[in-house]
C-alpha cells in the first residue's frame, strides 16, 4: 500500500517534485514540462543529490532511441508501417511532435531535454535507467482505434491547426506549461470532444508508469514524469492495476458492428450490380460498372494530381480506387502512398527535416516524406468521394424507372 505523501529527509526541491512510500519503496516523482529549461535543471539536481538505486523515464525504448540516436529516421522503415497500416498513427506521432518543437522552441530547450539529461545523469553516476512508459505506437494505436471516424478528422484538424499556429507564447503561456507537460496541454485544448483520446493517452499511461516505477529495482527511486501525470499517478500507487497492464497493452479488434458495416457496402453494390444485369440486361449492369469505376478513379487520382504525386502513383490511384472501394481490409489511400514510396523515397534529410516543414502549406508539397501523407489522405478522400457518387447512381438505377 501507498502511504500519503511525506517531505524529503534531506533536501527540498519546491512543488514540482513529490515523494511517493510504497512498501519498502521511497518513490521522488519529478514533475517535468518536456520544453523546459528548469525542469531539465530540476532532473540533474535531484539525481545529483539523492543517488537513487534507479531512474524511472517516462520513454519507451523507441522513443530513448529517438533521443539518443542522431540517426534515428535511418532505422524508419516506411514500407512497413504502410503494410501494417500504420501510416495515421505515424502522422498524428510526427504532428504532435511537431507541435512540442515549436513550443520547445520559442523557449530555448527541445522536447524531452530533462529525459535525455535523465538518462545522461544516471550514466555519469552508475545509476541504472528503468524505461517505464508504454511503447508509443502500441498508445497511438490505442488512442487511433478509440476514436471514432468523424472525431479523427477533429483530431487531425486540431493537431494540423496547432502545428500551423505561430502564435507567440504568452507569459501566462509559460506559466502554465511550466505547470504541465505538452500532451495535458493538447488535451485541454481539446476539451471534452474527445474522452476516449485522454484515457487512452494519459489515463492509461499514469496505470502503467505506476505499476512499472513499483516493478523497478531499488528501494529508492527517482521518477521523471510529465507533470500532467503527477495527480493520476499518484492515486494509482494505492491501487493494484497490475493484471490491468495486458489489457492495455492490447490493440483492440476491429469490432464485430464496423466488420459487418465495411462488408455490407461491397456486398450491396456488388449484389446490386448483379440485379441490375438481371432485371435490365447485361448492357446496362456493364454501363453501371463503368460508371463505378470513372466515378472512383478519377477523384481518387485527382487527389494525387492535388498532392503532386508521382505520374506511376495517380495511375494506381484510378486503378486501385473501384477495388478497394469493394473492400474494407486497405483503402486507396494505402496503396497509393505505397507505390509513392516505392517510385519517389523520401531522402534521410527530409525525415530530419519534416518538423520544420509542416508549419507552412508549402513544406507539405516539397518534403518527399509530407508528400506521402498528402497522397495517402487526399486519394483516400477522393476515393471515399466516388464510393458515395458511385454507389448513388448505382442503387437510383436499381430502384428508378
Amino acid at each position: 500500500m501507498a502511504t500519503p505523501e511525506t517531505a524529503f529527509p534531506s533536501y527540498e526541491y519546491g512543488t514540482d517534485v513529490h515523494t511517493i512510500s510504497h512498501l519498502d519503496k521511497t518513490i521522488l516523482l519529478v514533475g517535468t514540462a518536456h520544453i523546459s529549461q528548469d525542469s531539465v535543471a530540476l532532473v540533474q539536481q535531484v539525481i545529483e543529490q539523492e543517488k537513487p538505486d534507479c531512474v524511472c523515464l517516462e520513454l519507451d525504448d523507441k522513443r530513448f532511441q529517438a533521443l539518443t540516436q542522431k540517426k534515428k529516421w535511418q532505422a524508419l522503415d516506411l514500407k512497413t508501417i504502410v503494410k501494417n497500416k500504420q501510416l495515421s498513427t505515424l502522422l498524428v506521432s510526427m504532428l504532435m511532435a511537431s507541435y512540442q518543437k515549436r513550443l520547445g522552441g520559442q523557449l530555448g530547450v527541445m522536447p524531452g531535454a530533462e529525459l535525455l539529461a535523465g538518462a545522461q545523469t544516471a550514466k555519469k553516476h552508475h545509476i541504472p535507467v528503468s524505461l517505464c512508459d508504454r511503447d508509443i505506437r502500441i498508445t497511438l494505436r490505442r488512442a487511433w482505434k478509440s476514436t471514432s471516424f468523424f472525431k479523427k478528422g477533429y483530431l487531425l484538424a486540431s493537431l494540423l491547426s496547432s502545428v500551423f499556429d505561430k502564435e507567440d507564447i504568452t507569459e501566462d503561456k509559460l506559466n502554465q506549461l511550466k505547470k504541465k507537460d505538452v500532451l495535458t496541454e493538447m488535451m485541454d485544448e481539446l476539451g471534452e470532444a474527445l474522452p476516449d483520446l485522454k484515457r487512452t493517452l494519459i489515463d492509461e499511461r499514469d496505470i502503467y508508469l505506476v505499476e512499472k516505477i513499483k516493478s523497478s529495482p531499488g528501494k529508492r527511486i527517482v521518477a521523471v514524469v510529465g507533470a500532467g501525470h503527477i495527480e493520476g499517478m499518484k492515486r494509482r500507487f494505492g491501487e493494484d492495476n497490475l493484471s490491468r497492464l495486458e489489457e492495455i497493452i492490447a490493440i483492440p479488434p476491429v469490432s464485430k458492428g464496423y466488420k459487418i458495416v465495411g462488408w455490407s457496402i461491397p456486398a450491396l453494390i456488388l449484389g446490386s450490380l448483379v440485379a441490375i444485369g438481371l432485371q435490365k440486361g447485361a448492357s446496362v449492369a456493364g454501363a453501371n460498372l463503368l460508371f463505378w469505376i470513372l466515378a472512383n478513379g478519377l477523384p481518387a487520382a485527382a487527389g494525387a494530381l492535388l498532392a503532386l504525386a508521382h505520374p506511376l502513383t495517380t495511375l494506381s490511384a484510378f486503378a486501385s480506387a473501384p477495388i478497394t472501394s469493394l473492400t474494407p481490409v486497405i483503402g486507396a489511400g494505402y496503396v497509393t502512398a505505397f507505390v509513392q514510396i516505392l517510385v519517389c523515397p523520401p531522402l534521410v534529410k527530409e525525415f530530419e527535416s519534416a518538423g520544420d516543414d509542416m508549419v507552412s502549406f508549402k513544406g507539405w508539397w516539397k518534403n518527399r516524406l509530407l508528400r506521402v501523407f498528402l497522397v495517402f489522405l487526399l486519394t483516400g478522400i477522393g476515393s471515399a468521394i466516388g464510393t458515395w457518387i458511385g454507389g448513388y447512381e448505382i442503387m437510383s438505377n436499381l430502384f428508378g424507372k
